[in-house]
């Protein structure tokens, strides 16, 4: 059966026209344990869902929108409720489809249906996107009980290890929203919203997305990171520099340390940064720590003042020094081609700063399990947020640019050099092809001849004889393949 809702929920997507940007599917859950969120005259959950949907799209984008509880004969799910490419109907069309969503019913009876929440997922990524880039948004109260299962702790960890260990998600970030909400069955005070990348492209999609601003107009929490956990986990930030002369360190607007160079053979530079926890809500109990840069493909350590971080709270920083090594003698010569055609500008040589923790203990922040427990009562998920074993190390990169500086000189000093080329070659052109006047004597007999450079030109004696040939160069004339026995010389 779950075959046939994986084929209704693709036809719905395939029902789509083109797209112009990164789908998305949004995942909205209905079963029996979200009850009050419907019921509840003053839950501003659809709300919610409709205000999401239109700040996470843009005009052109594909979306479908579906519920979901979980799959059963005569009733399979997700359901599409939307399939469409956004447009100026796209705020009437959500909201029109989310205002007939009720909980869904078993079949053959009054019971509120179960929920599968890897089942959810996992339609959405192999049907609805089809294995391709894409955002997947998923909204429910966190309760997985597939059949009404209440081991929702297990089945929970069932469906972390599928984001944790699945390859085709490459982000995942987790909401949890306060949202207080009765109903004559059940209350709830949180809710938690979802949103997987799927591929590199999908991740890139959500990176730029979050970068808008636009999600954090409707949802102000702060989210909390679920996948990746082993890169960008903390931020370099720099603090002060201890400039070697010659050298100057900057921090672009785009967050890139630059380095300007002005004839340092050998530069050093003493950096002090802020360490800062990127990863919330995890706080990193203890990590080992080792740094280097990498220029033009070259590495070059960098030296730590200390070779650990413990305790650091996520959001939170603490000071780091390091010593950095920059390239100096292997630079190109300021007589290089390099530096004259950077002369006035700069010569860039892009890289970045790496820094690596390894036997990395994560943990997570206090301030995080009593969030989860005031919005979640009852439900171990603290518990089930924490970091798979395998992660053990991360990665965090700040890009570099080292921009030397070779100033003008060599520029005027190849201008000058070819100045001084051109006139000598003037020169030579003007004295080669000068007339010129040698005096030659034969047996005796004073002769003027008119010759010029390159040229070679016999010698007859009174008789008729050739006896000699003259030879002339830019440097003066000479006499050759005189004849035996010849009076033939230069001058009188």
């Amino acid at each position: 059966m779950r075959r046939w809702s994986a084929l209704l929920f693709s036809l719905a997507w395939l029902a789509a026209p083109a797209h112009a940007g990164g789908p998305q599917v949004f995942l909205v859950q209905n079963s029996g344990w979200m009850e009050p969120f419907y019921s509840d005259p003053a839950s501003p959950f659809k709300p919610l869902v409709s205000a999401l949907v239109l700040a996470a799209t843009e005009p052109g984008d594909p979306i479908v929108l579906a519920s979901f509880n979980q799959s059963l004969p005569q009733a399979p799910s997700p359901k599409a409720l939307l399939s469409a490419k956004v447009g100026a109907a796209t705020t009437a069309s959500v909201t029109q489809a989310l205002a007939a969503l009720q909980p869904a019913v078993k079949p053959g009876g009054g019971a509120l249906a179960d929920t599968d929440l890897g089942e959810a997922l996992g339609a959405a990524i192999d049907s609805a996107l089809g294995g391709k880039p894409g955002l997947v948004w998923l909204v429910t109260n966190n309760r997985n009980s597939p059949n009404n299962d209440q081991a929702t702790a297990r089945r929970n960890r069932e469906f972390y290890a599928r984001i944790h260990q699945g390859g085709a998600i490459t982000k995942a970030l987790a909401f949890p929203l306060r949202m207080p909400v009765r109903s004559a069955h059940y209350s709830a005070n949180g809710l938690m919203v979802y949103v997987f990348a799927v591929g590199a492209d999908g991740a890139r999609q959500l990176d730029a997305l979050l970068a808008t601003g636009r999600i954090a107009t409707v949802i102000t929490e702060r989210p909390a990171r679920l996948k990746p956990l082993d890169r960008d986990t903390v931020r370099l930030v720099p603090r002060r520099v201890d400039n070697t002369e010659g050298v100057a360190f900057s921090l672009t607007a785009g967050g890139v340390l630059r380095a300007d160079i002005d004839d340092a053979l050998a530069p050093t530079a003493k950096i002090a940064w802020n360490l800062e926890n990127a990863m919330y809500p995890y706080t990193i109990v203890s990590a080992q720590l080792v740094a280097r840069s990498i220029l033009a493909g070259q590495e070059r350590p960098i030296v730590l003042a200390r070779n650990h971080v413990e305790g650091l709270a996520p959001g939170k920083s603490e000071p780091l020094g390091s010593v950095m090594q920059l390239p100096g003698n292997d630079l190109p010569s300021k007589w290089s081609l390099q530096a004259i055609k950077a002369a006035g500008s700069a010569f860039v040589l892009p890289g970045q700063i790496e820094l690596q923790l390894t036997d990395q203990k994560l943990a997570l922040s206090a301030a995080f399990r009593q969030r989860m427990a005031a919005l979640f009562p009852g439900d171990p998920l603290p518990d089930i947020f924490m970091p798979p074993e395998q992660v053990k190390a991360s990665t965090a990169l700040l890009p570099l640019e080292v921009r030397v500086h070779y100033g003008m000189a060599p520029l005027v000093a190849a201008i000058a050099a070819g100045l001084l080329a051109a006139a000598a070659l003037a020169a030579a052109a003007l004295a080669y092809g000068r007339p010129r006047k040698t005096l030659v004597t034969v047996d005796g007999e004073a002769r003027t001849m008119r010759t010029r450079a390159g040229l070679t030109q016999p010698i007859f004696d009174s008789a008729g004889q050739k006896v000699a040939q003259l030879k002339t160069t830019l440097f003066g004339s000479r006499l050759i393949d005189l004849a035996d026995g010849a009076q033939v010389t230069l001058g009188r």
